[in-house]
């Protein structure tokens, strides 16, 4: 199931010199690796048929557990369930997956998405045991998460108007969720945004005075590692729908 997220870019308003010439912001690099890869085995879930694809890289979690698949919490997160799913959700990672780049260090949108996607499956496997789910919806929750958690910490820096619009976001996952609670996912949505967060306050420093866009090399390293991983889950999941493996 998609979710409708609201995004306005233009309320992303740091407080700047109006007359001061504002330098270009460079191209979502990652972001748009990330798309590519989803988009990637949305394709092949569509010339073959989405239930079978669903069935041979989702995340079920019987065989997760009975059968000890545990690619299945990577894959999962590769999959979706219809073309509307997947355009949404590559929306919505572009529109966030672009400000995180700005205000952040892309190695920790990678980082992020990545492990918030295996949070989100952690938590659902927990307290939803069957079934299957599908879809990136945790990971990008959770770089909303970490975006709220940014928007705090920095809020001398950030517009009121861009801090009630990742509210309104939370807010509205949450409401979506409990409405459609039979069809959605509400645990893995959780379980990202909670992973997200907990990134958010332990990466971001208090001190305004330190660029959170800096990273070290080890950083620079996971964070091209963790986009290593989804693509080669990616690389996996199409492997897998088409019965090569």
């Amino acid at each position: 199931m998609s979710l409708n997220y609201q995004t306005e870019e233009d309320e992303l308003q740091l407080q700047q010199d109006d007359t001061a010439e504002q330098p270009a912001s460079p191209p979502p690099v990652y972001t748009i690796a990330f798309i590519v890869a989803i988009g990637a085995v949305a394709l092949t879930q569509f010339l073959t048929g989405l239930e079978a694809s669903i069935m041979a890289a989702g995340f079920d979690k019987p065989l997760f557990l009975k059968q000890h698949e545990y690619w299945r919490i990577l894959t999962g997160a590769t999959t979706h369930g219809s073309i509307l799913h997947v355009a949404m959700n590559c929306y919505a990672f572009y529109s966030f997956g672009r400000i995180f780049e700005m205000l952040s260090n892309r190695a920790h949108l990678a980082i992020v998405f990545l492990l918030s996607a295996i949070g989100g499956g952690i938590l659902s496997l927990v307290f939803q045991p069957d079934g299957i789910s599908v879809g990136a919806s945790g990971g990008i929750v959770g770089l909303i998460g970490y975006l709220a958690v940014y928007a705090f910490r920095r809020r001398d820096f950030i517009s009121p108007a861009f801090r009630k619009n990742l509210l309104v976001n939370i807010g509205f996952i949450l409401v979506f969720g409990l409405v459609l609670y039979q069809t959605i996912d509400n645990f893995g949505h959780i379980g990202g945004l909670i992973t997200g967060a907990v990134y958010g306050f332990l990466q971001i420093p208090s001190d305004v005075h330190i660029d959170p866009r800096e990273a070290g090399s080890t950083v620079e390293f996971a964070g091209l590692a963790s986009l290593g991983i989804y693509i080669a889950a990616c690389a996996f999941s199409i492997l897998l729908i088409l019965r090569i493996v």
